[in-house]
């Protein structure tokens, strides 16, 4: 794994094999940070990355500057990596990583943040509640972006609040903010 950007750019870390995830790849994430990096500012912003996997989408966001970052995990050796990783980048003061289910934390959730990026399994069955659920729990920021990670199968250009998809290969972001009505 190799961020890809920023401060961190081409540092390399290698996750234990038994993490079970499947991590964003490098072309998705350069991507992904590509788009971000046009449409917003990410010096400063505070962040939550929910099915936290390796945390490479968190070690992006540092490596762009965000300044308050929260993972979310509930994979212990997932969770024991992320930790190890962020205190070898040095940024522990800016990381609080959570060992939880993001669905409960989600609806738990007092915080406000200006990017949310939400990577479940692709087949997870629930999946489709996510951007309701961070929207009506009020969790973005005004201006703040929710991103949902998906394959192509899923569509989510009718869900309140949706911005745009782009799509890179077999990974696709689909980007929601808040709506006024």
């Amino acid at each position: 794994m190799r961020i890809v950007g920023g401060e961190f750019g081409g540092r390399r870390f290698n996750p234990p094999a038994k993490i079970p995830a499947r991590p964003t790849t490098e072309m998705a994430r350069e991507g992904l940070f590509n788009t971000l990096n046009a449409m917003t500012d990410l010096e400063g912003v505070k962040t939550l990355e929910l099915f936290g996997g390796t945390g490479s989408i968190t070690y992006e966001l540092a490596s762009h500057g965000a300044a308050d970052m929260t993972i979310v995990e509930r994979d212990a050796t997932s969770v024991d990596f992320i930790k190890k990783t962020v205190q070898a980048l040095e940024i522990a003061d800016k990381v609080k990583v959570v060992k939880a289910d993001a669905f409960r934390f989600l609806k738990q959730c007092t915080d406000r943040y200006d990017l949310i990026f939400a990577d479940p399994p692709y087949a997870l069955e629930n999946m489709d509640e996510i951007p309701d659920l961070v929207l009506s729990q009020n969790l973005l920021s005004p201006g703040g972006l929710l991103i949902l990670e998906h394959s192509p199968r899923n569509n989510y250009q009718t869900t309140g609040g949706f911005l745009r998809v782009k799509n890179y290969g077999t990974t696709t972001f689909s980007f929601f903010t808040l709506t006024t009505k």
